[in-house]
């Protein structure tokens, strides 16, 4: 299974600078191993108010019981509180079309990727997280629903090779839907949402996300 964790460090008063360089140099080294291991896939910065520590982690592990081993060998965790969301498959997933494709389907989905134009070749992009919550309104007939859905995942498989929809997800609870998503900024994002055939009914939730240090994904690039 896939979890998304929400990992907030708080360090007591008095412990000094070193100690805590010492610790992030040791979470360092750990968070390597994690990813060889499979269970760290990525590492993200959300967006922070001033002195503020925390990261979103993706996570994979056979259960909860083993993710709690794995959160609990990371050296920071004697400081930090961490929030887990368990992840479940969903149907229009990019991961899911490309299994057949690579024997690494999900570590290749999850990279980063550049955007090229025939002006610019090689240009950076951001990514976001996105929570869907689906409402249908009351009345609307069952077949309208089904073909708005069959367009979802006609689009979600033309967003996916563009490299802006990286993966989905469904998230405890009824119709939502965890998304991870690729773009120039958040301009080029909120457009590429309008351009969902869901987006009328749905509230969504976006996280812009900024690099961290042990995002298993720079040494894959």
């Amino acid at each position: 299974m896939e979890y998304l964790v929400t990992m907030t460090t708080n360090v007591p008063q008095g412990v000094s600078e070193q100690a805590v360089e010492d610790v992030r140099g040791r979470e360092a080294v750990r968070s390597r191993q994690l990813a060889a291991q499979k269970h760290l896939r990525r590492l993200w910065r959300p967006p922070l108010q001033p002195g503020e520590w925390r990261s979103l982690g993706l996570f994979a592990a056979a259960d909860t019981s083993q993710l709690e081993q794995v959160l609990a060998s990371m050296p920071l965790r004697v400081w930090r509180t961490d929030e887990v969301t368990p992840l479940g498959p969903h149907p229009n997933d990019p991961a899911r079309t490309t299994s057949a494709n690579s024997t690494n389907t999900t570590d290749s989905a999850l990279a980063p990727r550049t955007q090229t134009t025939p002006e610019q070749t090689s240009e950076k992009t951001m990514e976001f997280l996105t929570t869907f919550t689906l409402t249908v309104p009351e009345g609307t007939p069952s077949q309208t629903v089904e073909d708005t859905k069959a367009r979802e995942a006609h689009r979600a498989h033309e967003l996916a090779p563009q490299g802006h929809l990286k993966r989905l997800w469904t998230l405890p609870g009824e119709s939502r839907t965890l998304g991870l998503w690729q773009a120039q900024d958040a301009t080029e994002m909120e457009s590429i949402l309008k351009s969902l055939p869901l987006y009328v009914w749905m509230s969504v939730e976006t996280t812009p996300l900024t690099q961290h240090p042990n995002d298993p994904a720079i040494a894959a690039s």
